[in-house]
C-alpha cells in the first residue's frame, strides 16, 4: 500500500511540473533568446517543484525524472508557439 501512494506522489508531481512548465515555455518561446526574461521563465517553476517535493517527501533520486518533465513541458510550451 505503501508503494502505490509514494507512486502516485510521484506521478502526481511528474504530471504538475509538465503542466506548469507549459505556459512558462510558451512565454520563453516568445522571449529573446539568452535574455533575462528567457531565463526567468526557465527558473520561476522550480521552487514551487522543490517546496511540492520537499513536502510530499518524495526523495532526491526522483529528480531526473522531474527535470525531464520540466524540460518537457518547456518544449511543449514553445511548440504552442505559432507566429
Amino acid at each position: 500500500m505503501i508503494l502505490s501512494d509514494k507512486l502516485t506522489a510521484i506521478l502526481i508531481l511528474f504530471i504538475f511540473t509538465l503542466f506548469i512548465n507549459m505556459p512558462f515555455g510558451y512565454a520563453r518561446s516568445k522571449s529573446r533568446k539568452y535574455s533575462f526574461r528567457w531565463f526567468l521563465y526557465i527558473h520561476i517553476p522550480i521552487p514551487l517543484i522543490f517546496l511540492i517535493r520537499i513536502f510530499s517527501h518524495i526523495e532526491i533520486k526522483y529528480i531526473p525524472l522531474f527535470i525531464l518533465a520540466a524540460l518537457s513541458g518547456q518544449v511543449i510550451g514553445g511548440r504552442f508557439n505559432i507566429t
